[in-house]
């Protein structure tokens, strides 16, 4: 998940006094942070199950439950997902002061309080837990499996796996469809490992990076002295991948009349040298690749129908990155440990805004464009943390989605909500909104709370809420 910056964290702040609770109050929202005030640690437990915080500032001695208690009760009841927590109080000693940070306090202050000091301390706590929760989140990705070399945890992922382990077991050629960057070919190499052809060899060939006067010779090979230049035989890719798996990579640029030998090879396994008469039995599978629509090659004349309908027994598509939701910091963390170790670079993580930018972007380039941004800001940083500032210009300049609704749309009867009826409750616009969000987002409910600049767990709430009310 990725995390909100420093400034747009929540605090609670738990102070009786009520004169001294409203100056903190204002110094902190005047940084930036969310916050509200309570008098009491039972009014500070509700006030939590509304608006879950990202830091406790609590007085030690308080009406009812005393400060000290109330943080043990909360170290105890979220051991997890805990908030930092700051002790204030105007009785302090050294032997409070120990008590307090055994019982898990991040930090204690005594009163009267030095507020610049104070903002240090606020600052210096919500940090050092973000970091904690980034290094945490850091090693949970690292530590996924993969399938086959592929790191996935997305719906969409997990039904391609699937739909390789289907397809591995067949032997007829698969399709594999998707954009420039998605993937495509390590899908085609599960398929290979996945299959009984595993120990024999896996072979990918571009059909765009071999010049068309030797794409039949590459493919099919040729008999020495067949054609100017041919001082020796030459096998053919056909004949180096026997018993395994032969890639045809961008299979759309492939030239027509070599289209045809493919599909007589397709269809009984038997291809001819070049500058020979005689035919060779192959054994290898074929699986083919391409970004391109092979329907409308097909009706504007570049690819043979037929061999399209041969190919397309079994097709898989490869999503691209943007549809992955929780997959984009998962490979990232795994992109950039690759890094950090091949550039001998102690990086940790990712920050904050860098985070954020990540999950925002929509990446067109798919995960290459993601490996790159991520190898350009590890060779970057210089320090333990790669920050937005390190990723790549397009990356920091992309518009992020709106946060507001338009005085324009709300007049046009509120129609990004579906309804007709323009007076609804702020219940129910929030409802409706929240709705609206998660459908352009695709569901991930992650991208949605940083577009309602709300925690996910607030999200989480309130989609509960929303469940119990139906």
């Amino acid at each position: 998940m990725a995390k909100q910056s420093i400034e747009s964290g929540v605090i609670c702040i738990v102070e009786d006094d009520q004169a001294l609770g409203r100056l903190l109050l204002e110094e902190v929202r005047d940084v930036g942070f969310k916050a509200y005030r309570v008098a009491t640690a039972e009014k500070a437990a509700q006030a939590m199950e509304l608006d879950w915080p990202d830091l406790i500032v609590c007085d030690l001695k308080l009406p009812g439950t005393d400060g000290l208690t109330f943080l043990r009760r909360v170290r105890d009841r979220f051991p997890d997902s805990s908030p930092g927590f700051l002790i204030i109080t105007a009785f302090g000693t050294i032997s409070t002061a120990v008590e307090a940070l055994k019982a898990g306090a991040d930090d204690f202050l005594t009163k009267p309080l030095d507020l610049e000091h104070f903002m240090l301390c606020v600052k210096r706590i919500l940090e050092k837990r973000q970091l904690r929760q980034m290094v945490a989140q850091m090693r949970e990705f690292l530590s996924a499996e993969s399938f086959q070399g592929i790191y996935g945890q997305s719906m969409a992922m997990r039904q391609l796996f699937g739909q390789i382990r289907q397809v591995a077991k067949a032997q007829g050629p698969v399709l594999i469809l998707g954009e420039s960057g998605s993937g495509k070919e390590l899908v085609a190499r599960a398929i290979h490992q996945e299959s009984a052809r595993a120990k024999g060899p896996f072979l990918p060939v571009n059909c765009a990076g071999i010049p068309e006067q030797l794409l039949e010779s590459e493919f099919f090979g040729h008999a020495e002295g067949s054609f100017t230049g041919a001082r020796k035989s030459r096998q053919g890719m056909f004949a180096e991948a026997e018993g395994g798996t032969l890639l045809l990579d961008e299979i759309s640029e492939m030239p027509l009349s070599l289209q045809a030998k493919l599909l007589r090879i397709l269809q009984d396994g038997k291809l001819r040298r070049v500058g020979e008469n005689r035919e060779y039995q192959v054994d290898v599978r074929v699986l083919a690749a391409t970004h391109r629509d092979l329907d409308e090659e097909v009706r504007l004349g570049n690819f043979r129908e037929d061999l399209f309908f041969r190919l397309e027994t079994f097709s898989l598509e490869v999503p691209p990155l943007r549809e992955r939701g929780e997959d984009v910091e998962l490979l990232a963390a795994r992109f950039l440990q690759e890094f950090a170790l091949a550039l001998n670079k102690q990086v940790k993580g990712f920050s904050a805004d860098a985070l954020e930018l990540i999950a925002q972007y929509p990446f067109p380039g798919n995960i290459r464009e993601l490996r790159n941004a991520v190898e350009r800001a590890v060779t970057f940083t210089t320090d333990q943390w790669v920050r937005a500032k390190h990723l790549p210009p397009r990356m920091r300049n992309h518009q992020t989605v709106t946060k507001t609704v338009t005085g324009e749309t709300l007049t046009n009867g509120l129609g990004w909500l579906g309804q007709s009826e323009p007076f609804l409750s702020l219940a129910e616009m929030e409802r409706c909104y929240i709705s609206h969000v998660l459908e352009k987002v695709g569901g991930n409910k992650r991208k949605a709370a940083i577009i309602l600049g709300i925690g996910r767990r607030t999200l989480y709430r309130k989609l509960e809420e929303d469940l119990e009310v139906e």
